[in-house]
């Protein structure tokens, strides 16, 4: 999904032990290499070095989301935010999303913006800093948890980024744990039917709907309502609470 809204390395799949490689190399490729040794070139950088032009994220990731950035006033308004809630952003990429329910939780509430890729946790920061908004807070996930406090958030958001979990179990139970016991869950996918069975843009995409549904009440949620979003074509949006 490159250009597509907000998607970051958390939704790509790539692990700690990806990057770790990819800075052995770059250590490698600063000396001369030993006769014996085979030093694998580095692959053109997915979105640029953020030094030298962060607006790069912005432009292919966010601007480039179509659906999710034209309709995000839509989105919040269907996600209904109360003023005050402590609210995570998983896969907040940008922090397209996570600065707008930053607005909405107001001062007496906190957006958690969860990622594994640092890159984008310090692009947050430039961005809140740069704004003076205090109460959006970085948070460095792994692939297989949100790590966030038990009981601690009232809402989870995950907009085009469920499928590119790798360990969908591992990551939904920490969910689960995080949420308060009245707690609500957010979703936002790209559809998959018939129509787009041979549709090289949804080759990422693992399930349709019900697939989806299904897979997700399994791990401890239940469907509650599924928004009409004015805006959203492609993509459709469930909210489920924890049970």
């Amino acid at each position: 999904m490159a250009g597509e809204g907000g998607m970051s390395f958390f939704r790509r799949g790539w692990s700690a032990a990806t990057f770790s490689a990819a800075l052995i190399v770059v250590a490698a490729c600063g000396r001369e290499p030993a006769a014996t040794e085979i030093v694998e070139p580095l692959p053109a950088p997915s979105y640029g070095e953020e030094e030298e032009n962060p607006e790069v994220f912005l432009d292919s990731m966010e601007v480039g989301s179509r659906e999710l950035y034209a309709a995000r006033e839509a989105v919040l308004a269907a996600a209904k935010i109360p003023p005050g809630a402590r609210v995570a952003d998983i896969g907040a990429g940008t922090g397209l999303y996570s600065l707008l329910f930053a607005n909405a939780v107001g001062p007496a509430g906190v957006v958690y913006a969860v990622d594994i890729e640092p890159r984008f946790l310090k692009l947050i920061n430039q961005r809140t800093a740069d704004l003076d908004v205090g109460n959006v807070v970085s948070v460095l996930g792994r692939d297989d948890d949100v790590t966030l406090p038990p009981s601690y958030v009232d809402v989870v958001f995950i907009a085009d980024t469920y499928h590119y979990f790798s360990d969908r179990a591992a990551i939904m139970r920490s969910i689960h744990e995080a949420l308060a016991p009245d707690g609500r869950l957010i979703i936002l996918d790209y559809t998959l039917d018939e129509t787009h069975k041979d549709d090289p843009r949804r080759a990422h995409v693992r399930f349709g709907k019900a697939g989806l549904v299904n897979e997700v009440q399994s791990f401890g949620f239940k469907l509650v309502d599924e928004p009409s979003v004015p805006g959203l074509k492609d993509i459709y949006m469930f909210v489920f609470e924890r049970v």
